[in-house]
C-alpha cells in the first residue's frame, strides 16, 4: 500500500532547509566580520585625518606664536582654517588653541565664544601643557547622545623641538562614522535577502532535481511490492544518482526474473502437492498449520481454512502423547486412528523437519498416507493364518489324541480300534479337504486357473445335481423341490467349477436343514440373468452375518460347522467362481426361518446366443 510522505517530512524539505541554514550561517559570518572591519576602517580614517589637522594647526600655531606681533585674531584665522565652520566640521569637530596658562586663545566653533579668555577644565590639555607628547579619550555627550573623540597635543616652538607655548585641543563627533557603517550594513542585509530569495529559488530546483530520481524510485519500489515490475525508473544523469537509477532497473529485471521463477516453481509445487496421493501439512517453527494439500483435506474430512494457523498436534489428535520438539526428531511413522463408527480410517504419518544445513528448523513437514487397505489386508493375513492355523490343529490334535489311544492300548479292542481308526481316517480327509481350498483359492488370488466354459442348459444342469443329491439324502428325511422354467436358459460356464459351486450351497443347505426340511431349488429369469436361489428351511443367519458369510473361515456357528465337517472356505471358493462367470451371487435369510443363497449368471434363450 502506497504512503505519502508529507512535504515537511520530505528530502526534498529537509534538504531546502540544510541549504537555506548553511547559506544563512555562511551570510551571518560575513556580515559581522565585514560590519566590524568596515566600522574599524572608516574610525581609522576619521582619526588619521583628525591626526593630520592636529599636527597641520599645532606647527601652524607654534609658528604663529613664535612672532612677537602675534593676536588672538590671527589664531582664530588659523584655527577656522583648519576645522572650517560647516558641515565639514562638524564631520571633522571643533579645535581650540589653549594658551600656555591653559587659557582658551580660539576656537573654530563659534559656540565657545564664550570661554574665549578662560582657562580650560580638560584634564588631557593640562597633561599636554605639562609636556604629555599625545592625548586621546572618548566620552558620551549627554545633551545630544553622541559620542566623541577628543585629543589634546601640545605647541612646541622650534618646529616642535622647543618649549611648550600652548596646546591644541580638537573635539570631533563619531556619530557621523557610526551612520556610515549602519547604511553600508543596512545595504549588505538588503542584498543578502536579495540573494537568500534567489538561493531559495534556486535551491528549491537543485532539490527537486536531486530527489525527482529517488521519488521515482520509491514509487517504482512501491509497485514492485505490488508484483508490477513493468515500469523502469528514468535515468537523468550518469552522476551517482544515474548509477543508482541504473542499478535499481537491473535490480528490477533480475527481481522480475527471480519472481517469475519463483511463481513457475510455486505452481508446479502446487500441482504436485495438489496431485498427489498422499496427503501434505506444514507448519512453521512453532507447529502451526500453514498449508495442506486437497489430499490431506480429504483424509482428515476438514478443509484447510478451519484449522489454519492451529496447532498440528490437535488436528491429529495426537497432543496428549508428542509434542512438536518430539515430532522433529521422530524418524518412525506414527499410525493414525481416525475411524467413526464402523467406518475404519487409518493414517500413517511421516515427520519431517524443515532445516537448512545446521540452521534452526523453521516448520515441519507431515505425509499422511491412508494405510486403511494396507492394515486391513494386513489383519486379514494375520487372522488367516490364525485361522488356518487352528483349522489344522484342530484335526491334528484329534488324530494324536486317538492314535495315542490305539498306542496305548486301543488297538488290540476290537469294538473300539475300528471307531478310532474311522476318527482318525475322517479328520485326515477333512485336512485334505481344507488344503485342496486353501490351493483353490490360492490359485484365485494369483489368477492362475481358466475357465473351460461351453454351452449348457441351466434347467437341466440344476435338474442333474438335484438329483444326485436326491439320491444322497434318501436316508435322511430331507425333501426337494424344484422350480425350473420349462424355457431354454442356456448359459456359458465352466461345468465343473460351477457344479463345485452349486454342491457347496446345496450340501450346506441340506446340513443346516433339520430333519423332514425341504430344500428349494428355483431358475427363473430376471431380466438379461438367469437367478438360481436354493432355500433351506434351516435357523437361518443373523443380520450382522449376512454379508460376512463369503468372507473366508468365517463362521456363524464355529461349533456346529466343525461338527458337520465344513472348512469355512466354500462360499468364499464360491463367491470367487460365481463372478467369474460375470455372475453375483448374495444371500437373503430370516432368522428360524431359513436362509435362500441367491445366484445370477447372464444366459440366453439359444445355444451360442449373445449373452
Amino acid at each position: 500500500m502506497e504512503r505519502n510522505v508529507g512535504f515537511f517530512k520530505s528530502i526534498r524539505f529537509k534538504l531546502i532547509i540544510i541549504y537555506m541554514l548553511l547559506i544563512f550561517l555562511a551570510m551571518q559570518v560575513v556580515s559581522v566580520y565585514f560590519s566590524r572591519e568596515l566600522e574599524q576602517s572608516l574610525k581609522d580614517n576619521y582619526e588619521t585625518v583628525l591626526n593630520e589637522r592636529l599636527n597641520l594647526l599645532s606647527l601652524s600655531a607654534a609658528q604663529e606664536m613664535e612672532t612677537d606681533d602675534s593676536t588672538e585674531q590671527d589664531l582664530d584665522v588659523l584655527v577656522r582654517n583648519a576645522f572650517p565652520a560647516s558641515d565639514d566640521n562638524v564631520r571633522y569637530g571643533k579645535a581650540q588653541i589653549i594658551g600656555r596658562n591653559a587659557v582658551v586663545l580660539a576656537s573654530s566653533s563659534d559656540a565657545d565664544r564664550s570661554i574665549i579668555g578662560q582657562q580650560t577644565q580638560h584634564t588631557i590639555v593640562k597633561r599636554a601643557l605639562n609636556g604629555t607628547p599625545y592625548q586621546f579619550s572618548e566620552r558620551f555627550n549627554e545633551n545630544n547622545q553622541e559620542r566623541y573623540v577628543v585629543k589634546a597635543q601640545p605647541i612646541r616652538a622650534e618646529q616642535g623641538a622647543g618649549e611648550i607655548l600652548g596646546a591644541v585641543y580638537v573635539e570631533a563627533s563619531i556619530e557621523k562614522v557610526n551612520e556610515q557603517a549602519q547604511t553600508i550594513n543596512q545595504i549588505f542585509i538588503t542584498a543578502t535577502t536579495i540573494a537568500l530569495f534567489v538561493t531559495f529559488l534556486v535551491i528549491i530546483f537543485v532539490a527537486r532535481t536531486i530527489t525527482a530520481p529517488i521519488l521515482d524510485m520509491r514509487r517504482q519500489a512501491l509497485r514492485m511490492g505490488h508484483g508490477d515490475f513493468s515500469r523502469q525508473v528514468h535515468v537523468y544523469s550518469t552522476d551517482e544518482l544515474g548509477q543508482l537509477a541504473m542499478s535499481f532497473n537491473e535490480l528490477t529485471n533480475k527481481l522480475h526474473d527471480t519472481t517469475l521463477m519463483r511463481d513457475r516453481e510455486q505452481k508446479r509445487l502446487r500441482s504436485v502437492l495438489t496431485h498427489m496421493t498422499d496427503g501434505v501439512i506444514a507448519t512453521d517453527q512453532s507447529g502451526l498449520i500453514i498449508l495442506m494439500n486437497r489430499r490431506a483435506e480429504e483424509l482428515l474430512g476438514i478443509s484447510l481454512k478451519h484449522v489454519l494457523r492451529k496447532s498440528i498436534l490437535d488436528v491429529l489428535n495426537i497432543e496428549d502423547r508428542n509434542s512438536i520438539f518430539s515430532l522433529y526428531e521422530r524418524n518412525e511413522p506414527l499410525l493414525l486412528d481416525f475411524s467413526k463408527g464402523e467406518e475404519v480410517m487409518v493414517l500413517e504419518a511421516q515427520f519431517s523437519a524443515i532445516q537448512e544445513d545446521d540452521g534452526p528448523i523453521n516448520g515441519l513437514i507431515t505425509v499422511l498416507h491412508d494405510v486403511t487397505e494396507k492394515e486391513k489386508s494386513e489383519n486379514e493375513r494375520r487372522e488367516f493364518v490364525a485361522n488356518v492355523s487352528h483349522e489344522l490343529r484342530t484335526p491334528l490334535t484329534t488324530m494324536k489324541s486317538y492314535l495315542e489311544a490305539l498306542a496305548d492300548g486301543a488297538m488290540d479292542d476290537k469294538e473300539i480300534a475300528p471307531h478310532f481308526l474311522g476318527v482318525t481316517q475322517n479328520e485326515t480327509d477333512r485336512m485334505i479337504r481344507l488344503v485342496n481350498d486353501l490351493l483353490q483359492l490360492s490359485k484365485m488370488d494369483s489368477q492362475d486357473y481358466q475357465l473351460s466354459t461351453h454351452w449348457v442348459e441351466l434347467g437341466s444342469f440344476l435338474h442333474s445335481i438335484v438329483e444326485r443329491f436326491e439320491m444322497i439324502v434318501k436316508d435322511k428325511n430331507i425333501y426337494f423341490h424344484r422350480h425350473i422354467v420349462k424355457q431354454p436358459t442356456y448359459v456359458k460356464i465352466d461345468t465343473d467349477k460351477m457344479t463345485q459351486v452349486l454342491d457347496n450351497i446345496v450340501s450346506n443347505a441340506m446340513k443346516y436343514s433339520p430333519s423332514g426340511g425341504n430344500v428349494t431349488v428355483t431358475l427363473l429369469h430376471q431380466g438379461n440373468k438367469a437367478r438360481i436361489s436354493i432355500t433351506d428351511e434351516g435357523l437361518g443367519i443373523p443380520v450382522e452375518s449376512q454379508e460376512k458369510i463369503f468372507e473366508r473361515f468365517y463362521r456363524v456357528d464355529k461349533a456346529r460347522a466343525r461338527n458337520v465337517g465344513g472348512t469355512g472356505l466354500g462360499l468364499a471358493i464360491a463367491q470367487e467362481y460365481v463372478h467369474a462367470h460375470d455372475g453375483d451371487i448374495w444371500v437373503h435369510s430370516e432368522y428360524n426361518e431359513g436362509t435362500t443363497i441367491y445366484i445370477t449368471l447372464p444366459y440366453s434363450t439359444f445355444k451360442g446366443g449373445k449373452v
